[in-house]
């Protein structure tokens, strides 16, 4: 009989429903039964491509005995991490500030009242590496909570105080530290062989890169080229990649990325994609323009709902292993391609008898990551597709179909600056789609829904939900000149100053003022996987200053960076978007483009904006003629720089313009190109 989950929103909690456990979502009648019957809480969050959930869900969950033991004792109650960012922020804060590593599947447990008083990731059924099995341990902690309740509060006391001097601080006083000098220090700890963070495991860390390449176009330090450049490079051609259907896997368990960790999320394809377009503008890699293509075609093969909106992530596993849908052996490429091309095609792709992990082969081409000559590369290709349709025969990884509105923001801008710099405007189409779709759940209140599952939806909301979308918004305005996206930017804003701004120490909450209460209101600025809410709203804060002029969102953006700052060097790695977005305010680079959007022109000058300019760059895309006083957002008002400028004899036109000093009028590309190569020449002479 199914318990309480039948019905979510979640996919991951669904996948929970026929347990024997009596689980149920996160809800206020759940604490409220807490209390009536004294019960501690059981709290079990994860997401549904987590492979260690599936894991401790097939030995624990699935079983009687232990399922007994948990409805007899406590009030158990499970949460999708990806639906609910803000309890997954608060408990796994509570585990660090016990001594543990964060993680998923996250076990927590709690008072009635929702205060932590143990926590641990996966935990077997039976004891291992010198600690108690599950069932022991439930028992251990039962005992406490009944017997011993001044220990449960001394913990809870502790915990709480220390949660609470995490979540508030105040803002500095003190100049920050100097962005260049942090970037430099970055790229000094980064693998020089392999590149990315040394060490097993791997992730992308795609904000930290972004951040130092940004830090190379600045300086023109080879450090930090090479340190973006290498990690690229190796991840592009390792096995953390799909060599068959595109896409990036989640992280590589490695310190080569070889064996990837198969789960495939939304969010790390979106912040690759970003990385890799930037890159490619700076040299036109080959191996940059095959990766994002195979990736965003991936994207919209299988991560789109028919309704537009992008579904969140693949299971690692399938049929109960993980990996299973990508390996190869070398026995199953000579069947599908025959032996002279499984010979080509395995010299290429790493793949041998043995194989190069548990027997069988992840395909990498690692060993010779250069591209090969263009008939070589079309004939691999050629052999690729051959498998890819042979593996469409097994049974596919789950995929988890909820929409969220952040994820699906952080692909949708990506997608957008991608459509102009690699001149594919069914991207910027796709991205549009994808937009109304999550567009479509808002309330009458402009109130997005976090997350959506066909037509259900989770009514709460969260900061990144308006600072991913406004986002998304402002790329869709320079990828289509629509200014309606500006407005929908401003409207998202309004709803953030209204419900989640913390007007005494700067910054925003991540949850709302009228949420349900919880044991804190997260307010923080730290990357995780995904950029933090305060950076994506203070990137959004500097581009709507630009592109209005309105001097309130530079004083909240302002407001962000002083409640934020970095105390040490190492805080850039988790405060990298906050730093990029920095970068924007202090030195945005504004080029204004007046010309007919069907113009080729006009598009060609748009695209030079985006492959020559650095990513703090805004675009104001206008209609030609003069540049007229502002009506509706978009257009520029008279104390912008390139107010009353015109076309130059009826072409399409651009200008250049640092803060109040605009170039001379612009139609020609090459000139474009060169005029914007002449400024960051400059820029860096003068940090020199």
């Amino acid at each position: 009989m199914a318990n309480a989950l039948a019905n979510a929103t979640s996919p991951y909690l669904r996948q929970h429903q026929d347990n024997p456990v009596d689980w149920r979502p996160w809800t206020a009648q759940a604490l409220a039964d807490a209390k009536a019957g004294d019960k501690p809480i059981l709290l079990s969050i994860g997401y549904a491509a987590c492979h260690w959930c599936h894991v401790m869900a097939h030995e624990s969950f699935e079983d009687a005995a232990i399922a007994r033991l948990m409805n007899d004792n406590f009030v158990c109650v499970k949460v999708d991490r990806e639906e609910r960012p803000d309890l997954d922020h608060i408990y796994q804060s509570a585990l660090a500030a016990m001594g543990e590593h964060g993680g998923w599947p996250l076990t927590m447990i709690l008072t009635p009242d929702g205060d932590p008083f143990w926590g641990g990731t996966y935990i077997p059924p039976e004891p291992r590496w010198g600690r108690p099995g599950f069932p022991d341990l439930l028992r251990q902690l039962i005992k406490v909570y009944r017997d011993a309740p001044e220990k449960i509060t001394a913990v809870t006391d502790d915990l709480a105080t220390a949660l609470r001097a995490k979540s508030t601080r105040a803002p500095s006083s003190e100049d920050p530290k100097n962005i260049d000098a942090l970037a430099k220090w970055l790229a000094g700890i980064m693998d020089t062989t392999d590149g990315g963070f040394p060490g097993a495991p791997k992730f992308p860390m795609a904000m930290a890169l972004d951040f130092l390449w940004r830090g190379y176009l600045r300086t023109g330090d080879a450090a930090m080229k090479t340190a973006v450049i290498t990690a690229l490079d190796r991840m592009c051609q390792g096995g953390i990649y799909d060599h068959l259907g595109g896409g990036f896997s989640r992280y590589a368990t490695d310190d080569r990325w070889l064996v990837p960790h198969f789960e495939k999320m939304l969010y790390d394809n979106a912040l690759l994609l970003g990385v890799l377009a930037n890159a490619w503008a700076d040299d036109g890699s080959p191996l940059y323009d095959v990766r994002v293509r195979e990736t965003v075609a991936w994207v919209l093969r299988e991560m789109t709902t028919e309704a537009g909106g992008f579904v969140s992530s693949f299971d690692a596993d399938s049929e109960g292993v993980e990996g299973k849908f990508y390996v190869w052996t070398a026995e199953e490429i000579n069947t599908v391609l025959g032996a002279q091309d499984a010979q080509i095609f395995g010299a290429a792709y790493d793949v041998s008898t043995g194989g190069n992990w548990e027997g069988q082969t992840i395909l990498n081409r690692s060993a010779a990551p250069e591209l090969g000559d263009g008939a070589h590369e079309k004939s691999l290709g050629s052999m690729g597709a051959k498998l890819l349709a042979a593996r469409g025969a097994r049974i596919v990884p789950g995929r988890d179909d909820k929409v969220l509105a952040d994820w699906n923001g952080l692909m949708i801008a990506a997608l957008a600056r991608a459509s102009i710099t690699f001149r594919e405007p069914s991207w910027a189409a796709a991205a549009a789609q994808a937009f109304d779709r999550v567009c479509g759940f808002q309330s009458a209140d402009i109130r997005l829904c976090h997350s959506t599952l066909g037509e259900a939806k989770n009514s709460v909301s969260f900061l990144t939900d308006y600072g991913a979308m406004a986002g998304a918004a402002l790329a869709l305005f320079e990828a289509t000149g629509q200014a309606d996206y500006v407005a929908q930017a401003e409207r998202w804003i309004g709803v953030l100053d209204d419900q989640f701004l913390d007007a005494e120490n700067g910054g925003y909450f991540f949850t709302p003022l009228d949420a349900d209460p919880l044991i804190l209101r997260p307010h923080h600025a730290t990357d995780d996987a995904t950029p933090s809410g305060n950076a994506l709203v203070a990137d959004a804060l500097a581009r709507l200053f630009y592109l209005t002029g309105k001097d309130g969102y530079r004083q909240r953006a302002e407001a962000i960076h002083r409640a934020f700052p970095p105390a040490e060097d190492h805080d850039v790695v988790g405060l990298a978007s906050l730093l990029m977005a920095a970068e924007v305010l202090q030195t945005g680079l504004e080029i204004v483009v007046l010309g007919e959007p069907d113009d080729p022109a006009t598009q060609a000058l748009i695209h030079a904006a985006h492959v020559s300019a650095p990513p703090h760059r805004i675009l104001h895309w206008l209609a030609p003629g003069q540049i007229l006083p502002r009506t509706h957002p978009g257009t520029l008002g008279p104390t912008h720089p390139a107010w009353g400028k015109y076309q130059l004899d009826g072409m399409a036109t651009a200008f250049v313009c640092i803060h109040q000093s605009c170039s001379l009028p612009i139609t020609d590309v090459h000139a474009l190109k060169s005029h914007i190569a002449n400024i960051a020449s400059t820029s860096r002479e003068k940090q020199s």
